[in-house]
């Protein structure tokens, strides 16, 4: 629970300490007086106030102390526990210098509080009962509680941004690790295979002969495996602290399509705003995946992209004019395994398969939460 939350731990201590100041104005010695309501009033309301500590430590520290200057003044002599507890929560949320200067103002004004109540006339008395109720050590000891207090906490936070920090220092260092592994044990021989692979099909067709499938075949999945590999490897190597790529680069990704030979066109529909990381960055991949996909496979002269701002949505669609029918089984490749991973992990829904009328689409649906 954060410290601006009021939960049931802080209404028991409020009505605890509320409780504790009538139980002790009742049971002591009093004369009763035409200001006994105001008093009573007062004590209680000194210590409810202690629901609003963690929320409001200054404004709770002023109403405690007025409360219990009141208190005293209409002569009821019941140690001011409200004000120590505020004393404590002031302290814990670091107001130190406000919270020693209200304590040296407060030890200050009770001796006239007393002085003018029905106790006034045994002046003597009453001074040496306001040092009974509020003790300088007392509110020594509550002020240094709540710094003790402080001080642990900032240093729980800082030890667990330290082992945050570490962790995230070793996963960098592994996930390098692993980029340099790839790199050296594959990259080169995915290249062999590929170059020995075009040499040969460009060998062939000057010859004019017939390349054999199982030549193309080879040719194919090197330059897959090429673009696949170096797809993970800079995954593998971003560190983190370059900008992340979003919505706004998707004319990049669309004009790119259009300088390859496809006919592409990128429509925006509704008021455009600020999305969740996370969403940002998937919708990217999805259009960037879906058109290097139809660069690959897909044969088409023409594809659109469509980023629709939807009420608490955000929808991605992609067609293209290519050769799949409408009764074609789409494969599931990695591409179209990584977008759908993706899309489950924000909770949304993804469609991809022939459409209608001949080519595929490519459909996602992300939850956007507009109040995060």
């Amino acid at each position: 629970m954060g410290r601006g939350q009021v939960g049931v731990r802080d209404w028991a201590i409020a009505v605890g300490v509320a409780a504790t100041l009538l139980v002790t104005a009742l049971s002591g010695r009093h004369t009763p007086t035409a200001l006994d309501p105001l008093g009573y009033v007062l004590l209680v309301s000194g210590g409810l106030a202690l629901v609003a500590g963690r929320r409001a430590p200054l404004a709770v520290l002023a109403v405690t102390g007025v409360c219990a200057l009141g208190y005293q003044a209409t002569g009821f002599d019941v140690p001011v526990v409200a004000y120590l507890f505020a004393v404590y929560a002031s302290v814990r949320a670091g107001h130190r210098l406000v919270t020693v200067a209200a304590s040296v103002a407060m030890v200050g004004a009770l001796p006239p509080a007393i002085l003018i109540s029905p106790l006034g006339g045994q002046v003597g008395e009453a001074l040496a009962q306001s040092r009974d109720v509020l003790q300088l050590a007392w509110l020594i000891a509550a002020g240094a509680a709540g710094e003790a207090l402080r001080q642990a906490e900032r240093r729980a936070e800082e030890a667990e941004r330290t082992r945050e920090e570490t962790a995230r220092r070793r996963a960098d260092e592994e996930r390098l690790h692993i980029a340099r592994e790839l790199h050296d044990s594959l990259t080169h021989q995915i290249s062999v295979i590929k170059v020995q692979s075009e040499v040969a099909v460009h060998l062939a067709r000057r010859r004019g002969e017939t390349v054999p499938d199982w030549v193309l075949a080879i040719r194919d999945a090197g330059r897959e495996a090429s673009s696949e590999l170096r797809a993970t490897l800079d995954v593998l190597r971003d560190d983190g602290r370059t900008p992340p790529r979003g919505l706004k680069h998707v004319s990049e990704l669309v004009e790119r399509a259009r300088t390859s030979g496809l006919d592409a066109k990128l429509t925006i529909e509704g008021h455009r705003a600020d999305l969740p990381m996370a969403v940002d960055r998937t919708a990217y991949r999805i259009v960037q995946e879906s058109l290097t996909n139809i660069a690959r496979h897909a044969d088409a002269a023409t594809a659109s992209v469509l980023i629709g701002y939807r009420p608490g949505a955000l929808v991605i669609q992609v067609d293209d004019d290519g050769r799949a029918a409408p009764e074609a089984v789409p494969m599931p490749g990695v591409g179209l395994l990584g977008m759908r991973e993706r899309v489950a992990a924000l909770g949304g829904r993804l469609r991809a398969e022939p459409r209608g009328g001949g080519g595929f689409t490519v459909q996602a649906v992300l939850p956007v939460d507009r109040t995060s």
